[in-house]
């Protein structure tokens, strides 16, 4: 296997202290105007996940309904991922973004139109979450390439571990305003907080981002047979093709918690919006302690990815077992905690594995397989939650990509002994 390229050393002559190299990137303005922004369309994004969530399950009063919906957001991605990325590498990245966030504002003021008019339906939800899908779509892929032109490289993987963070450190807010707001004056004004919530970024992006201090990259020429460029790069990087493999089978099978925790807050601990807004909540903790561990690193290798895709397998099938409810909160943080420490640094190992030409494209494909996988895994787990039981499809969620992960290390542990059982054959 081709070993891993090295992250770009600091320039500094002195090492950072812990602390100092866990915050590094916020050293630059430009990220710090970036994450600003984003810590408020992030909060947004979560009152709309929670939202959205219980209202098909109010709708229907059903968990595979959640995963329908859920399905929708993601089929775009799967369809059109690398496409994205592409356009990504095609056009200013600043651009797209400011684009992408007022559509998605737009998306977000039709359901809260909808819902407060009383005129919703779970056919109105599906095709608002189909729409915000194609968004995403180029969205996603773009905002990961463009956190490499925010921050220079010696900072990029430092940079997407504080984006996670500052991710799921929203998730701490925006669950709990979400829940109050459907508690109190009803779902629709959760979509509408949200649509307010992304004049953050556009604001950041449009009129405080410092545009001759982004590290472009040169936009890439219109020619036949990018696509398939960009999938032989990769399958000539092996730590590159396993890693993103193993992103896809995670995202799939481990990352259903809309279809799972909605069901084990309405049916197994008989709870309503608010505890599962509690569980969104304590999933975040773990994920921030998750990102920051992931940012204090300098490097990771490839057996690091996989031992945190295992330890969060065996704690989600944990979890699926958990006795009470104070056993199931108390493994949700190490679940969130194993989650965003395996998804910060093997976002960040792949962008800093690849040349800066072919990134967009490659976080397409990553994006693809990370989320596009949705569709597939969300409505399946959807149906054995509701036809098998609300713990099978949870342990489920966190047996498959537990195997995986193991197989995965099998394999490359048998690998370099195979190379060395040939060399001593030729060698005889």
């Amino acid at each position: 296997m081709t070993p891993p390229a090295p992250a770009e050393a600091h320039p500094d002559a002195t090492p950072p202290t812990r602390a100092a190299a866990t915050f590094a990137a916020l050293r630059v303005p430009n990220f710090r105007v970036y994450v600003g922004g984003q810590a408020l369309a992030s909060t947004g994004v979560w009152m709309q996940n929670i939202a959205l969530d219980w209202l098909v399950l109010q709708l229907t009063g059903s968990p595979a309904a959640v995963g329908i919906a859920m399905a929708l957001q993601f089929l775009p991605i799967l369809l059109f991922g690398m496409h994205g990325g592409m356009i990504a590498d095609r056009y200013p990245k600043r651009n797209i973004l400011l684009v992408t966030q007022g559509c998605s504002a737009a998306v977000a003021t039709t359901l809260a139109v909808l819902t407060l008019t009383g005129n919703v339906t779970v056919g109105a939800v599906y095709l608002l979450a189909l729409a915000g899908g194609f968004v995403v779509a180029l969205d996603n892929p773009t905002r990961q390439a463009f956190v490499g032109e925010v921050v220079p490289a010696q900072h990029l993987r430092n940079a997407v571990a504080l984006n996670a963070a500052t991710f799921q450190t929203s998730r701490l807010v925006g669950p709990a305003i979400a829940s109050l707001l459907i508690g109190t004056v009803g779902t629709g004004w959760a979509f509408a907080a949200n649509a307010l919530c992304y004049l953050g970024p556009t604001v950041a992006l449009g009129f405080f981002l410092k545009t001759s201090e982004l590290v472009r990259t040169p936009p890439l020429p219109r020619q036949k047979g990018q696509l398939r460029s960009a999938l032989r790069y990769v399958a000539e990087r092996p730590h590159v093709a396993w890693t993103i493999l193993l992103v896809g089978v995670f995202g799939t099978f481990g990352l259903n918690f809309p279809v799972v925790l909605t069901a084990m807050a309405d049916e197994t601990f008989d709870g309503d919006a608010g505890l599962y807004g509690l569980f969104n909540i304590v999933l975040a903790v773990g994920s921030i302690a998750g990102a920051l561990v992931a940012g204090g690193r300098a490097n990771a290798r490839l057996r690091t990815i996989l031992a945190l895709a295992a330890a969060f397998g065996i704690s989600q099938t944990a979890a699926a077992f958990a006795p009470n409810l104070g056993v199931f909160v108390a493994v949700l943080v190490v679940m969130g905690l194993t989650n965003l420490a395996f998804q910060a640094i093997a976002n960040s190992s792949v962008q800093l594995w690849v040349d800066r030409e072919y990134r967009g494209r490659v976080m397409g494909l990553y994006v693809l397989v990370f989320m596009g996988g949705t569709p597939l895994g969300g409505p399946l787990i959807g149906w054995v939650t509701e036809h098998v039981g609300v713990r099978a499809g949870m342990a489920a969620c966190g047996l498959v990509p537990l195997s995986v992960a193991a197989a995965m290390a099998v394999v490359l542990a048998v690998q370099p002994l195979r190379a060395r059982r040939r060399e001593a054959v030729l060698a005889a």
